[in-house]
């Protein structure tokens, strides 16, 4: 008998190829598809998503692909160890050319040309890199003259630049300053939950045709979290050792034993995610993350405060999905309304395309660089905005010259 005879499925569940009808859309997963998908929608789309390896990105670079439409011309390059003629080379060959032993300055003709052709042609072009942790800076400068490329109207290349969290760090470097501000949108896939882990085994062990939802039993699935640290691929490794000792000593289903037995059998130890080291350095970088924080945000409804969050320099999005950083649960909120870009210079809110707009008072904007106490509406409710760099000066002024009172004081006493 078989390995999926014995537990009655029609395939393995845990392999570790990527396939897109075994995906299970997490919260995080659905939120970093639909990033990828506002790419399409926008026309100066610009997305990064990073992940740790084996956090999914391939799986749902693949998923994204399969759904699109025949008005999407795509290319997919993942070998990025490249100069930056041998990626443009490679970009090119995905479309269906034969760049070789062309200059530099021919490709990227080329490359011009192409586009423009399928912009005219009512096509829209879509440039998917994977491993993209791997691109040197030259070439990602290469990337970014290409996001540059234009009509009289609008950009027409959109890019999805995906990687492990290298990429953030690279993309952060003060060098690349240009390119940050070309992208739209920007996703980091962490780790599975508990509960989203446990609902990832049973959503696999369906579509492979598992009848038995009790094939894991209950107690199992803590320590699997514990030792995998919710990364799917780890997931994926240690359900399918257990369900081989399992089969081995002739069980049908999935206990203790055998999940402690695939663990001496990986050699593993707990993830780093559970220690208590781990812990202490999330905690510090809490700490650390509150006193950086730059952004406030109140949410009001009808003169009510709903919320109050507040956010360091990046990008927030405010939406009616409940993934995104500002959830407002409104019929006249977009899925994905606009986006609010904190940056040295203060804030920007820039509207993504929403149905219902961006209003600043009565004036209705699509990109507007706020100012403290800037009031927004979206719909129903509003955005108050507080920049919490002149409120922290304001207070280390007050604290100054609290200070200086205190010494004048001092000195008239003596």
């Amino acid at each position: 008998m078989s390995y999926l005879e014995h537990f009655k499925l029609k395939e393995q569940p845990f392999r570790l190829t990527p396939d897109p009808d075994f995906v299970y859309w997490s919260k995080q997963h659905a939120r970093a598809k639909a990033y990828m998908e506002s790419t399409i929608w926008l026309a100066d789309g610009f997305v990064v998503i990073t992940g740790e390896i084996g956090s999914g990105k391939t799986t749902l670079l693949q998923s994204f692909l399969a759904e699109l439409e025949d008005n999407i011309v795509y290319a997919v390059v993942s070998q990025t160890q490249l100069t930056s003629t041998e990626f443009l080379q490679a970009v090119l060959t995905e479309f269906g050319f034969k760049p070789f032993k062309k200059r530099k300055v021919e490709l990227l003709d080329m490359l011009n040309m192409f586009l423009i052709e399928q912009y005219s042609n009512g096509k829209k072009v879509v440039l998917i890199v994977d491993e993209a942790q791997n691109l040197t800076r030259k070439v990602l400068e290469e990337i970014r003259m290409l996001s540059g490329i234009e009509t009289h109207k609008e950009k027409v290349l959109r890019i999805i630049l995906a990687g492990q969290p290298e990429l953030k760090e690279t993309l952060e470097s003060p060098n690349l300053a240009q390119l940050m501000q070309r992208v739209r949108l920007r996703f980091h896939i962490g780790p599975l939950d508990s509960r989203e882990m446990r609902e990832y085994i049973n959503h696999r062990l369906a579509i492979a045709g598992g009848e038995d939802s009790g094939l894991f039993q209950d107690e199992v699935f803590d320590i699997i979290h514990r030792y995998s640290g919710g990364v799917p691929r780890l997931i994926n490794t240690l359900c399918d050792t257990a369900l081989l000792c399992a089969f081995a000593d002739e069980k049908h289903t999935v206990d203790v034993d055998e999940v402690m037995a695939a663990v001496a059998e990986l050699n593993w130890k707990e993830h780093k995610s559970n220690t208590g080291l781990y812990d202490k350095l999330r905690q510090v970088s809490e700490r650390v993350s509150a006193r950086t924080n730059v952004t406030q945000i109140e949410v009001r409804s009808d003169g009510d405060r709903i919320s109050v969050q507040s956010f360091p320099v990046g990008r927030i999005i405010v939406g009616r999905s409940p993934d995104n950083e500002i959830y407002i649960k409104s019929k006249f909120v977009s899925r994905h309304h606009a986006q609010l870009i904190s940056d040295d210079d203060g804030c920007l809110i820039e509207d993504l395309n929403s149905t219902n707009g961006v209003f600043i008072g009565e004036k209705q904007v699509k990109k507007h660089r706020l100012r403290d106490g800037d009031v927004i509406s979206l719909g129903v409710h509003e955005l108050v905005y507080t920049d919490l760099r002149q409120a922290h000066s304001a207070n280390e002024d007050d604290i100054a010259k609290d200070l200086a009172d205190d010494d004048e004081a001092s000195v008239v006493g003596e």
